[in-house]
Formats: C-alpha cells, structure tokens, sequence
C-alpha cells in the first residue's frame, strides 16, 4: 500500500492490480487524500467549473425497457410523447434566459423515428445558437441500426445539422455480462467505445460516465475505467468523467439492490480520480447524492460541479429530488474554499458579467 501511494504521489500511473488492492484495503482518507493530491496536481489554481444548461428527453418512449430505468415508455403505452419543435425551443428559450450556454439532449430508442426526424429537430434547435450536447451512443446505434448507415455516417450527419458533442450516458457498465443482464437490447460495450472513438476521430469532443451499485463486480468497474483510460490514451477525445450511483427506487431491481451510501460513493469517486490519470476532470453527482456530499467531493478527486440541471427528468422518476440554482452552486463552492468558475462543454471559461 505504500508503494501503490507513493507511486500515485509521484504522478505515475496505477495498474488494474494496484486499483483492485486500494478498493480493497484502503480506507476512506487514504483514498481521499491520495485523489485530492491528483486534483492539486492537475488543477493547482482551486477552481471549481460548473455549467448552465438543460436536461431534454425529446421522446421516453423506449424499446430498450432496461432494468434500471424508471423514465422510459413502452411504444404502446398512451402515455408515452415526442416533444414538439415548439417545445423544444420553449425550453431552450428558457434556458438562455438563465444564462445556460448548453442542452443535453437525450431521449428513449424510439422504434419509428428515422434519422432525417433528428436531423430536423437539430436544425430547430441549432438556429436558436446554444452548444447541443446529445444522443448517447446507444442512441446512435439505434439510429445506425434503424437508417442502415454507419456510425461515421450517422454522426457526420447530424453534426452537419447541428450536433456539437456526445454525453457518455449508456455507458452504465463496459462489461457486456453486465449489459446483457441489465439492458440486453442496448449497444454492447464494444459499440460504445466505438461511438466514442468515431466521435473523437471526427473531431467531437465528449464525455465518460459509469452508473455503478447494482449488480456489477469490482473487477467489472476495473474493467469499465481501464477501457476509458485506454480510448483516451488513443484519442484524448473525453473532456471529463463522471461516476454516479445507481438509483434503484421504482425500477424493477428496486427489492433485490441496496441504495450506494455517500460513504461508498465517495470512495469510487476518489478510486476513480486516481486511476483515470489522463482524464483532465472528475464531476461530482450532486443529483445523486445531494449537496452535501458533492461539496465533500471536492475533497475526493472532483474539480467539477457538474450542472445546474435547470431539468432533469431520468433520475427524478427513481424518486430523487434535489435541486440546484447557480447561486446555490457557486456558494457551496465557495464555502468549500474554492473559487467558482462557470464554463462551456469543453470547459473554457463563460465571462460572467461584472
């Protein structure tokens, strides 16, 4: 153990091994201290980002029906909706009126929906000028699947109609034993590394994340950051990570899965931290976990507050609440001992009027 922090104090990188033996045997502070000391290194100044912007599930209709999620409708229930253009721009609107500068816009693999649908609905939103981060890989290979083209294809498409750059949702776990138990009818974990790869070869920024706390093993959420820290070894494409806990209420695994304690939560943030060495960010889940316990991420690998979440929909239907305004974001920061910083998807900075 002091060998496996002496090394991670020195800067140099962790094995598979040396992860599966921290999991194991560290302590709480250990691993606290040992990523807070990664975070010193690769951001001395004591910022803290956060980003404006809007969570848009344009459809929940979902042929995927995975087990985890407490959003998505089936293709025939009544129920189910397509937003409209109008909405669409109603909420961007809205938005740009709290100084958002972005949209995540995501939705369910509706089974009718043809490439040229989205394609439509970018131009819409793209006239508005906001940056769209949207469309998960699954959500690309189902548009693959569906149009017959590619991936290289499918993106080059949208983003000559307005797409800017990929969230890492879908990723949940990259062990497809996992996958297949979980949501069989979604990419497997070779196709969404894929996605991603395409995606940085074309030039397009985008993010990693891990839904972590349900069926997986330790030795799957090795496998998980050792496929990212492989991809961005090759590509550097990935601007940040985000690790969240799985939210088990009012999903199907709600009596078989235990709710992450923040405790656990933040010793896989921390691990995180530490073996992801090539990714320049960690954002912390206050969604997840509350605001308390995000403000206590700062101390455990985070240098991001992640979103003010102006909407989000998919954790709140497993029955989580909490809310964030900016200012509430920037006090917590500041309170912590760090000064906030508000930015864009690529983290540049947004100068804030005086």
């Amino acid at each position: 153990m002091q060998t496996i922090s002496s090394h991670i104090l020195a800067g140099q990188r962790i094995s598979g091994a040396d992860f599966l033996r921290l999991a194991a045997e560290a302590d709480l502070y250990q691993l606290g201290f040992l990523a807070d000391a990664m975070r010193k290194r690769l951001h001395p100044e004591r910022v803290v980002t956060y980003v404006i912007d809007r969570n848009i599930n344009y459809t929940d209709i979902c042929i995927s029906a995975c087990k985890f999620c407490a959003f998505f409708k089936a293709p025939d229930d009544p129920q189910g909706s397509v937003l409209s253009h109008e909405q669409l721009l109603e909420k961007i609107r809205e938005t740009q009126e709290l100084g958002g500068t972005q949209i995540l816009l995501q939705g369910g693999l509706h089974p009718d929906l043809p490439l040229a649908f989205y394609e439509d609905m970018l131009r819409a939103m793209k006239a508005t000028g906001i940056h769209i981060h949207g469309f998960s890989p699954p959500e690309l290979c189902h548009f693959s699947q569906l149009s017959g083209l590619a991936i290289k294809e499918v993106l080059e498409r949208l983003r000559a109609a307005g797409l800017d750059s990929i969230p890492g949702g879908g990723a949940e776990i990259l062990s497809d034993r996992v996958r297949q138990q979980l949501a069989p009818r979604k990419c497997s974990a070779d196709q969404w590394l894929a996605v991603m790869e395409e995606a940085h070869r074309q030039g397009m920024r985008t993010t990693a994340t891990m839904m972590f706390g349900h069926i997986e093993t330790w030795e799957e959420r090795l496998e998980h950051l050792e496929r990212l820290r492989s991809l961005q070894d090759r590509t550097g494409g990935f601007t940040a990570f985000i690790p969240w806990p799985f939210q088990p209420d009012n999903t199907v695994l709600a009596k078989d899965v235990e709710k992450t304690s923040g405790f656990a939560y933040l010793r896989m943030l921390a691990l995180s931290r530490i073996y992801l060495d090539n990714f320049a960010n960690i954002q912390a889940s206050w969604v997840t976990q509350g605001p308390k316990i995000a403000q206590t991420s700062l101390f455990f690998g985070a240098n991001d507050f992640g979103s003010t979440m102006i909407e989000e929909n998919v954790v709140a239907a497993a029955g989580v609440h909490f809310r964030l305004s900016e200012q509430e974001i920037r006090r917590l920061i500041s309170d912590a001992g760090f000064t906030p910083q508000q930015r864009r998807m690529d983290y540049s900075p947004v100068k804030r009027m005086p």
